[in-house]
């Protein structure tokens, strides 16, 4: 029986009120996006604010002459990156930012792996350990410096002694006087002070790992290494990635740590970049050159992420060509 409309009233179609339906939802979704960007203005100006106008503005200082207020004069093109790259010093200072960050993250990561390994343990006082390791870590880098300024102190080194006590010794070893012996003291900080996170990561990574592989593995008669190598290694290789990607932007960017012990010294034997960056900008005043190093640093970090990202997504795409011809 058909509806019969009622008199003034037009017949209604499904299409008249399908397409009502649909402007109501475009109309919606407008109104939906005008309001996710409202809410997303403030987040996007503070960072805009604070990371993006730097970034800009140390780029257009690198290219400048720059008074001792921090302000362009004028257009050098790239005449402080050719004063820098003419500067024995500036090619000495990068290689022991190289040598720095390589031996710690390196370290770092061979001795973290078999702490995240004995954290993933089930034993009696685990939540202990793990709270133990990340104490450190919760803490501020300064104030980790700071303490560890104390221990390597000439004349009050806690280290020292201990060596006097155990004979060992005669007279007291200035641990950041001398450059050798600094950077063996500067290195082991920075391992000692990674070692948490990198831990943690590695033990975050483990842990993501189904357990039933490990039981079918010992099913098999695999031993621990077997199963290391075959289960372990290869299912923790994204978050090693990860990891080691963090760490090399947290370690070459690294200041405390080396300006708290040494400033650089002696002689700038062991600074690195961002603390012979502070000292030509707030010491010598020299802004320009400054600046081009800070550009240099931003894209040696870009380029190193990138080749790092895609150096891990082909090795994931011939993982899984691997897998598919095998399960083919």
């Amino acid at each position: 029986m058909s509806q019969v409309p009622a008199p003034g009233y037009p017949a209604s179609t499904g299409r008249g009120v399908g397409a009502q339906l649909n402007r109501d939802g475009l109309w919606a979704q407008v109104v939906r996006g005008r309001l996710a960007y409202l809410f997303l203005a403030p987040t996007l100006i503070l960072i805009f604010a604070v990371v993006f106008y730097p970034i800009f503005n140390t780029f257009v200082m690198s290219l400048s002459e720059v008074n001792a207020v921090a302000q362009p004069v004028r257009f050098v093109g790239l005449g402080n990156y050719t004063a820098l790259f003419r500067t024995p010093l500036f090619w000495r200072v990068l290689s022991q930012t190289a040598m720095w960050t390589g031996l710690v993250v390196s370290i770092t990561t061979v001795i973290s792996m078999p702490v995240a390994l004995a954290l993933n343990l089930k034993f009696p006082g685990r939540r202990i350990a793990r709270a133990m390791l990340i104490i450190p870590w919760a803490a501020s880098l300064m104030i980790n410096a700071i303490i560890w300024r104390w221990i390597l102190d000439g004349q009050y080194s806690i280290i020292n002694a201990l060596l006097f006590k155990l004979h060992l010794i005669q007279e007291p070893i200035i641990w950041t006087g001398e450059a050798t012996v600094a950077w063996v003291a500067i290195i082991s900080v920075g391992i000692l002070v990674s070692i948490p996170f990198t831990s943690f990561s590695l033990l975050a990574g483990l842990q993501s790992i189904p357990a039933e592989l490990y039981e079918a593995a010992r099913v098999d008669g695999a031993g621990f290494g077997t199963a290391f190598v075959h289960i372990t290694f290869p299912l923790m290789r994204q978050a090693l990635m990860v990891t080691t990607l963090m760490n090399v932007i947290y370690v070459f960017n690294s200041f405390p740590i080396i300006w708290v012990l040494t400033e650089g010294g002696p002689a700038y034997r062991t600074d690195i970049l961002i603390t012979y960056l502070y000292k030509e900008a707030f010491r010598n005043g020299r802004f320009g050159p400054a600046s081009a190093m800070a550009v240099i640093t931003f894209l040696l970090l870009l380029a190193f992420s990138l080749s790092f990202a895609k150096l891990t997504a082909e090795r994931e795409r011939k993982g899984e060509s691997s897998g598919n011809e095998a399960r083919g």
